[in-house]
């Protein structure tokens, strides 16, 4: 039995925090590991000691191995966490960890070997008795001969999912419905698994129809115990990977479970599995499931299991790992309640869940009873394009499942969250969404509930956001008036001789509103493009509060400025406010017809030259961001009169990536 005195954190963010935190209380030291784009994150003040490691991209430094191990005997540490991604599934990794002489926290590498084959681990599986749907491995680029991959689809029946052989999360996935776009499918995950998890093997597999996605935890030991804490449901998913995850499922009973559970531990037996890990199923709409893969780490989801079980798995990891038999929490849990979990990511929705970077002015989500936040920044951080763009799980625990939701609910709608745009008024419309409430939820269910009508309640209207820009022009003038080098007491837009109003106009997305108040003796005057706003009272301003009635309602506003940014809270939601300058400059205007880079990211293929005649839709330019491909398509027919970026360039938000001219200009 060994005793783990220093702990290496082979990863970053929010699961760093995380295991951070465990160790602190189990007495253990830790280190952290930071690249260049992570020197002022959270995670790297919040351990022990840190190590820099040089770059930005993953294959620069958190999968290099050899810098990780070097780390681990620079600073003594005796044991290394490898989190989940990155190399938490890599078994030269651990087989490397095993030969210095350091504990690998997580399952042998025989284990992760076995189950990095698919093929092997569905021989395994099948062999255990665990129910399995047919596919095929693709390794390397001699297993992408066209006319194999349209035979082993036509085999395996249509559609076909394809999937990264490691890491997960859904990149390195796409689920192909013809034939013909297998080849372009199977490159493409490669590409994207080789970038996000330093290997690009992917495999084919049948695709269920309308399926739940259902995993189930397992723990075991180095004395051969191995149970199961249950299943977690993880079926609401964008871009294939989870956004909402809960345990127990709505749609296990008892005897079920039972199965599930038992399919579970026949795999992690016939593994001789120790630590943590996850067995997934794919479950058809008539209760029948299928093994998908076994993911030999710990999984983002982990929280739910803890909360309905009362375990702490990054406990029972360190304490297996260090030779000790499962702690008796885990090795007879008992289940109470419900939790729920959500993904919080930096992406606009509407956009088509394209990921976003930039600086979280605020961040600080609503401490609530029954809430728990594992997250990887705070107010002030930067959201880089390097890896994935989660800034934290919400995860509500309750004594039935409808008590979980509404306290997540609660909390996101009472967070602040300025600088980015982000998911979370998609992740409330689905907590309050009927059909979800009422358990009905399988992988399709973004596919029938679209995002305009989930977040329907929560897109802010007219009345509110010209509400919101008089606020915010409000705490402006206080502020502007507070730091005036002169007569500072004086009120806002005091003139001796009465002329025109104040005047400010915002930009809310695509549209501009102005706003104009004047300060009379006995009241205070406004209106909102021209329309007066009626019965206001000011009862307390300053730069970062407002208090006021407006249109006969009381109301307390929060408001934070950034620059020309104005971000505005209150009871009717969250605005975003982007003051116009006077005297804009001309250069800014873009050329009609440009396509511009949706995020920053880097350009990694140009699909067109100068002069080809395209068609709408029709692929541009492909950026990879966060570690996923995005394609910039023509928005119209035309003709591209201008390709500004080169293969390899980094791009900002807003950069010219190309010209399309339809012509009718020059008619």
């Amino acid at each position: 039995m060994s005793t783990i005195t220093k702990l290496l954190i082979a990863n970053r963010g929010e699961i760093a925090s995380r295991i951070i935190r465990t160790a602190r209380e189990m007495d253990i030291s830790t280190v952290a590991l930071y690249s260049d784009a992570d020197r002022h994150s959270p995670y790297v003040l919040e351990a022990d000691e840190s190590i820099h490691l040089p770059g930005t991209t993953p294959t620069d430094t958190y999968l290099q191995v050899d810098l990780v191990v070097a780390a681990a005997h620079r600073t003594g540490a005796n044991a290394i966490h490898p989190g989940y991604g990155f190399l938490s599934e890599n078994e030269d990794f651990a087989r490397r960890c095993k030969d210095e002489g350091i504990i690998f926290v997580g399952p042998s590498p025989e284990a992760i070997a076995a189950m990095g084959s698919k093929i092997e681990a569905k021989r395994i599986m099948a062999d255990a008795g665990v129910p399995v749907l047919p596919g095929m491995v693709i390794e390397n680029e001699s297993d992408e001969d066209p006319e194999r991959l349209r035979a082993a689809a036509d085999d395996i029946g249509l559609p076909v999912l394809v999937k990264a052989a490691f890491g997960g999360g859904g990149r390195g996935m796409r689920i192909v419905n013809d034939r013909d776009e297998i080849v372009e499918a199977v490159r493409s995950a490669r590409r994207e698994a080789q970038s996000a998890f330093g290997n690009g093997t992917v495999f084919l597999e049948k695709f269920v129809q309308s399926p739940r996605h259902i995993e189930v935890q397992i723990f075991g030991d180095s004395f051969g115990n191995v149970v199961h804490l249950g299943e977690r449901e993880c079926s609401i998913q964008r871009r294939y990977q989870k956004i909402v995850e809960e345990s127990p499922s709505t749609a296990v009973d008892r005897e079920l479970r039972e199965e599930l559970g038992a399919a579970a531990v026949s795999a992690g037996k016939a593994l001789n599995y120790e630590g943590a890990g996850t067995v997934e199923f794919v479950m058809a709409p008539d209760g029948a499931f299928y093994f998908l893969e076994v993911n030999t780490r710990l999984q983002v989801e982990h929280p739910v299991t803890e909360l309905v079980t009362g375990t702490d798995l990054v406990r029972g990891q360190l304490l297996v790992a260090a030779g000790q038999k499962l702690p008796p929490e885990i090795e007879s849990p008992e289940f109470n309640g419900h939790a729920v979990e959500v993904r919080l990511y930096a992406e606009d929705v509407p956009a088509g869940f394209v990921p976003v970077s930039g600086k979280l002015t605020t961040f600080e989500i609503a401490d609530l009873p029954g809430i728990r936040v594992d997250a990887g920044f705070a107010s002030g951080s930067t959201v880089s394009t390097f890896y994935d763009p989660m800034l934290a799980k919400v995860i509500g625990f309750g004594r039935t499942r409808e008590e979980a939701c509404d306290r997540v609910a609660r909390a996101l709608d009472e967070s602040l969250i300025h600088g980015v745009t982000t998911n979370r008024d998609l992740l409330i419309g689905i907590l309050r969404e009927p059909e979800f409430r009422n358990g009905q939820t399988d992988t399709g269910y973004l596919d029938r509930h679209s995002v305009a009508d989930l977040t329907a309640g929560r897109v802010t209207g007219d009345a509110t956001t010209a509400t919101h820009a008089l606020v915010a022009a409000l705490a402006a003038q206080t502020e502007r008036r507070a730091t005036a080098p002169t007569l500072p007491g004086l009120p806002s837009g005091f003139r001796t001789v009465r002329s025109a109003p104040q005047a400010v106009l915002f930009r809310n997305g695509d549209n501009e509103i102005e706003i104009a108040y004047e300060f009379l003796r006995d009241r205070l005057n406004a209106a909102a493009d021209g329309r007066d706003i009626e019965d206001i009272e000011l009862i307390e301003a300053s730069p970062t509060l407002v208090d006021a009635v407006i249109e006969g309602v009381r109301r307390r506003y929060s408001i934070v400025r950034d620059g020309a940014a104005h971000f505005v809270n209150s009871a009717l939601g969250a605005t975003e406010l982007h003051e116009v300058e006077r005297f804009p400059d001309p250069s800014d205007v873009q050329e009609s017809g440009s396509l511009l880079a949706p995020m920053p990211g880097a350009v990694v293929r140009i699909e067109v030259s100068e002069g080809d005649e395209i068609t709408a839709g029709a692929a541009v330019v492909v950026l990879e961001a966060m570690k996923m491909e995005h394609t910039v398509k023509a928005p119209i027919d035309g003709v591209v009169t201008k390709l500004p970026v080169t293969v390899g360039q980094q791009v900002d938000s807003g950069t010219v990536l190309a010209v399309v001219h339809d012509g009718q200009e020059d008619a």
